[in-house]
């Protein structure tokens, strides 16, 4: 065995740009038909082209706490890693190649991008590198995270492997209607996160990019269980609907509300939070219909509640409602939460409550992250201030502005 090891790294594999658009464009037109369960086979077996070996496709579990390696022939398997305490997890929290040398190999660890959000890491290992293996590399990386976005339409496969306890139906429900999340460009960053990731029930949020506008909804369904879970489905399809038929705030909370009564009568509603961000100008208008009012963070602390006229709950059928409006400087961020992230509290016990809610979000933005790791790192923190109780739902969701505008391919317009 050790002879053909050795014999394998001495075989010169050609990795230059001209192959490695070669190789790309053959795996792309395999992927193109082949069914999900040979994805895995397939990156695994063109890894080994380019003198690879040991691969694994590292996927995030729903809690955000490890990467689980997806099963298939060809692939290393083994335990889930720690997102904190693995050079997977570097790669993963940086969305930046991190490679580990080992005696006389490298173990390389590459982020899997859909676009900003980051479906995993893909391991590999080689017995020397260059320039030309990190572009191939990190090429191959992309199109591999492609190629999982895509398949992931039609099998269960890597929903299973991301899995790491029972997911209630609730939760499945709520987690089918999430968009990516987190999304980056140069000019806005959106990140969110739920938990009890495998219990959610009637939280959830939802956005969107159009043109310059940033469009976010954060919502929580009244109630627990299925009938909360219902709800929330009901009021995020209402919202993408009348964001899509693009009206104003005021008259999309009023869809919302006329949507929710008429399906569940008065005895139902949803508390929610619609904004709309200029992303070229950082004017940001917001609606709040019942929900907590959200937290202005600018370099690094929390300077503002961004408090404003308050109507009802979706549902309750209230007045057409007042919108807020603030003008953003560059960098700023704005922390939506829902109740539940407050309101936690033992038996006997005060509530978690706003203040030391603030506390934590000023220590966290000092640690300088990116918008996902912030969201991440601050529901973590926050789980285990309160003692990794959860009896509501609780979601973070982060905004981030940078500034400009995406007139020009690949640059932002300052």
């Amino acid at each position: 065995m050790a002879g053909g090891d050795e014999s394998f790294r001495k075989v010169a594999v050609d990795r230059s740009e001209g192959f490695g658009e070669r190789l790309l464009g053959f795996l792309l037109d395999r992927a193109h038909e082949m069914p999900p369960q040979l994805i895995a086979p397939l990156v695994a077996e063109e890894v080994e082209r380019i003198g690879g070996r040991d691969v694994s496709i590292l996927l995030q579990d729903y809690d955000q706490l490890t990467l689980a390696p997806l099963p298939g022939r060809g692939l290393m398997t083994g335990e889930p890693e720690r997102i904190d305490e693995s050079q997977a997890g570097r790669a993963f929290l940086s969305a930046t190649t991190v490679e580990h040398p080992r005696a006389d190999e490298i173990r390389m660890f590459l982020p899997l991008l859909d676009g900003s959000d980051e479906v995993g890491v893909l391991a590999v290992t080689l017995s020397s590198i260059d320039d030309d293996d990190r572009r191939l590399l990190r090429r191959l990386a992309g199109l591999v995270a492609d190629m999982l976005v895509t398949k992931n339409s039609y099998t269960d496969q890597f929903f299973q492997a991301r899995r790491r306890e029972p997911m209630s139906l609730t939760a499945e429900i709520q987690w089918s209607l999430l968009p990516p999340l987190t999304m980056v460009t140069p000019q806005v960053a959106v990140a969110g996160i739920l938990e009890p990731a495998y219990d959610v029930a009637g939280d959830s949020f939802d956005y969107a990019l159009n043109d310059n506008i940033l469009h976010t909804a954060v919502i929580d369904a009244m109630g627990h269980g299925l009938d909360a879970a219902v709800l929330a489905t009901v009021a995020v399809g209402a919202y993408r609907h009348a964001r899509r038929a693009d009206v104003g705030l005021d008259e999309l909370y009023m869809f919302m509300d006329r949507a929710i009564d008429q399906q569940f009568g008065p005895d139902h509603f949803v508390t929610a939070q619609m904004m709309r961000l200029d992303i070229g100008t950082g004017h940001l208008q917001w609606v709040n219909a019942g929900h907590p009012a959200p937290l202005l963070v600018r370099e690094h602390r929390v300077i503002q509640t961004l408090e404003g006229p308050s109507t009802l709950p979706v549902g309750f059928g209230g007045a057409i409602p007042q919108i807020n409006e603030q003008a953003l400087s560059r960098g700023d961020r704005i922390l939506s939460f829902t109740d539940g992230l407050v309101e936690e509290h033992r038996t006997g016990e005060e509530q978690f409550g706003e203040e030391r809610l603030l506390g934590f979000v000023d220590r966290a933005g000092c640690a300088g992250e990116g918008v996902q790791e912030m969201v991440r790192s601050l529901s973590h923190t926050l789980m285990r201030e309160r003692g990794g109780v959860t009896t509501d739902d609780a979601t973070l969701f982060l905004v981030e502005w940078c500034g400009g505008t995406a007139d020009h391919l690949g640059t932002a317009e300052a």
